[in-house]
């Protein structure tokens, strides 16, 4: 009797120590989600646009059950969307441009299997309210409103919240509501790597530089137009007809109308340029490069690459190769007629928005929006992004904070 008792008692100790490890292993998991967090709360879901594979329109799908994103390392912040600005590389994300670059950046070490990326988030732009802070954010507080472009790597703003380092953010001019900031982002810090990171220009030596802007009603154009002309530069812009007295509106000096005929031949008949920045591509190569003033230092500046379509079309370890060789020989053949050839790309700056928020309530520089979606209308944002011919950027508003 004595050892059925025994045998019992035992048992029950073995079910009780089970239930306590089980109970601490669920408590250490809930401390370690939040460990570098300083809110106690947790979501786990929230609403988004997504897509589950590469594709048109018809790929995208509303979701109520999106993962909630989370802090996974103490310098980032948990930002609630009020509105998200569309950019053409929405679009080209969609069809799965740049791929096998966006992969390499989110598992460097390739341990995921492939299509770990999906469900995927676009959206480039956010404005929105800070909701939570990692441990080592000093900066920012909880409520704050901030903006920011989202690297493609990351997922994107179509969502209730998302998720991002503390040095891509920066705080939202006063002057701006969500709905205009979310306008900016993606294209001021594009612009901004493009002319001054790879361009050299700054406040302090862009007054009197002849600088060309070739497709200059766009998103990247019209926030280059308004900040150069801030710091005293003389624009001229390529645009059509339609666009003639918005770019001018904007602050463009001189305006070549492209569907004239061949903008080579009005543009020749001009002073040569200090820049160009190209946001055309195509064979505007073959003939830009002689408008710039040789023997002086003047760049031509592409926006248009061959980078993420070599990487998705050779593989990583080739298309790096490729593109290598490319911008070598093209930057080689120019430098030797005295001009330079550069590649422009996007590059998220928190610290450049800063910059760029100063000028924005200083009354320099304007949000321009096209047109607004709500949240329910994103595959109609999209589309109206994919038709092209832009006068400003596509919004969509994602809670009513958007619309104030």
């Amino acid at each position: 009797m004595c050892s059925v008792r025994h045998l019992v008692h035992s048992r029950w100790l073995i079910r009780l120590n089970k239930s306590r490890r089980v109970n601490t292993s669920l408590s250490w998991h809930g401390i370690q989600s939040r460990l570098f967090s300083t809110n106690k709360t947790c979501m786990t879901i929230m609403p988004a646009w997504v897509i589950d594979k590469y594709g048109s329109n018809d790929v995208l799908r509303f979701t109520k059950n999106a993962s909630f994103p989370i802090i996974s390392y103490p310098n980032e912040v948990i930002i609630k969307v009020c509105a998200a600005g569309l950019n053409p590389i929405d679009v080209s994300m969609r069809g799965g441009y740049g791929a096998a670059t966006m992969s390499m950046k989110r598992d460097p070490l390739n341990i995921k299997q492939a299509g770990s990326e999906f469900p995927l988030i676009l959206g480039r732009d956010v404005s929105g309210v800070i909701m939570e802070c990692g441990l080592d954010v000093k900066y920012f507080r909880e409520r704050d409103e901030v903006w920011a472009a989202i690297p493609p790597w990351k997922q994107g703003s179509l969502a209730e919240f998302v998720v991002l380092s503390a040095n891509e953010v920066s705080h939202k001019p006063k002057s701006l509501s969500h709905t205009e900031a979310a306008a900016i982002p993606y294209v001021a810090t594009t612009a901004w790597s493009a002319l001054v990171n790879t361009g050299g220009l700054s406040k302090d030596n862009c007054a009197k530089k002849r600088i060309l802007i070739l497709g200059g009603s766009g998103g990247v154009g019209t926030f280059a137009i308004q900040m150069l002309k801030a710091w005293g530069a003389h624009v001229t812009v390529t645009c059509s007809q339609n666009a003639e007295q918005f770019v001018k509106e904007l602050g463009a000096d001189h305006v070549v109308d492209y569907t004239a005929g061949p903008v080579e031949e009005p543009l020749s008949a001009l002073e040569k340029f200090d820049l160009i920045l190209d946001n055309i591509g195509g064979d505007t190569e073959r003939w830009a490069l002689s408008l710039l003033k040789p023997w002086s230092g003047a760049k031509y500046i592409t926006l248009i690459t061959s980078f993420l379509q070599n990487t998705d079309r050779l593989g990583i370890a080739d298309g790096m190769m490729q593109t290598a060789a490319t911008i070598a020989t093209k930057a080689l053949k120019h430098l030797v007629k005295g001009v330079h050839y550069r590649w422009g790309f996007f590059a998220p700056s928190g610290p450049a928005l800063d910059e760029v928020r100063e000028m924005v309530d200083a009354g320099q520089i304007r949000a321009v929006v096209e047109e607004t979606f709500s949240f329910s209308q994103v595959p109609q944002a999209l589309n109206k992004v994919e038709m092209g011919h832009a006068r400003g950027k596509t919004v969509v508003q994602i809670s009513g904070a958007g619309h104030d």
